[in-house]
């Protein structure tokens, strides 16, 4: 029996392969080509002639740091994508929990196009996937706008000041900030922020950005920032009711139960621990509390003390009026 011959790879794929080099890699050479692709120099330049006369703009550069990029004017090819990474894509779509199944949605319709595109081979195991498999919602996350979470990066890149109008109706308000960061913790999206209304750092949930008006000052980030810790360490600074509550663990205990964006925590000896922040929702943030597997003692919080009284009420109704079944 003999065994069929290996297909070579044709002109065409291999001048498309050199094709997404020169994209990933502009000023790369022909040497640096042939190199990657496992031909001669020669048959490297051979594929850029082929692409130019497809009507890709491949330009050259001469000189010691001289060599192939991408013109301008180019339309992409294709999208190509192994069976593997289409439904790599598809999974991590739904492990975000959006609606793949509905294509009067965006990510649902976006999805669709990207698997109608490709090969019946490739697409299929992704449509199956798409198609078939059911997912419980993510009660937690909140999804923003995507008109309004496109501006605000915009505004970010290119560090653009901005008039914010933020809040839920009917309490709405209007801030000035200067946009660092877009950060998504946890299925929610925030702006991190230089509120120049209270002359410091602010991190505002973009589900709650109602309106944006662009203005022409510019602004320089901090150097050293780091978004994702930036939220953490001001995501319960700057709200209405003040929180403080001691709680009768140590410190780690209470970190592996409380995420940083709850509040500050600080220990007070081994055994107690003190949590500082501030909360424009009360009435959450006791229901959270009352989560803790240990005692912990509201200190000078009005509103969080009236909150989980009402919750602690609320049970001790709920096991007095329990009926008596079978009675």
């Amino acid at each position: 029996m003999t065994t069929p011959a290996k297909r070579e790879d044709s002109p065409l794929s291999r001048a498309l392969l050199l094709l997404e080099l020169v994209q990933n890699n502009p000023g790369i050479t022909a040497d640096k080509l042939g190199q990657r692709l496992r031909v001669s120099e020669r048959a490297a330049r051979r594929y850029v002639a082929i692409l130019r006369e497809a009507g890709v703009p491949i330009e050259s550069v001469r000189g010691p740091y001289g060599g192939y990029r991408v013109g301008r004017g180019l339309r992409l090819p294709p999208l190509m994508f192994s069976a593997t990474e289409a439904l790599g894509l598809v999974m991590a779509v739904l492990d975000g929990h959006h609606p793949v199944h509905d294509e009067r949605e965006p990510i649902g319709n976006a999805v669709r196009k990207i698997i109608r595109a490709l090969p019946e081979a490739v697409g299929a195991p992704a449509e199956t996937v798409r198609r078939s498999i059911s997912t419980a919602p993510d009660r937690s996350a909140v999804r923003p706008d995507l008109d309004t979470t496109a501006t605000l990066v915009r505004a970010c890149e290119a560090r653009h000041r901005i008039m914010i109008d933020y809040g839920e109706p009917p309490r709405s308000w209007r801030t000035l900030v200067d946009p660092w960061a877009v950060v998504v913790r946890h299925g929610r999206w925030y702006l991190v922020c230089w509120s120049h209304d209270a002359d410091a750092v602010r991190t505002l949930r973009v589900d709650r950005v109602l309106g944006i008006e662009s203005r022409p000052e510019t602004f320089t980030p901090p150097d050293d920032l780091d978004p994702v810790q930036t939220l953490e360490d001001h995501l319960h600074q700057g709200w209405d009711h003040r929180v403080e509550v001691i709680i009768d663990t140590g410190i780690d205990v209470v970190r592996h139960w409380i995420g940083g964006g709850f509040g500050h925590c600080e220990a007070i000896d081994d055994h107690h621990t003190r949590l500082v922040a501030t909360t424009n929702e009360p009435d959450w943030y006791a229901a959270e509390l009352t989560m803790l597997p240990v005692d912990f003692h509201i200190v000078d919080s009005p509103a969080l003390a009236a909150a989980a009284e009402k919750i602690g009420r609320r049970l001790l109704r709920a096991v007095a009026d329990a009926p008596q079944v079978g009675a």
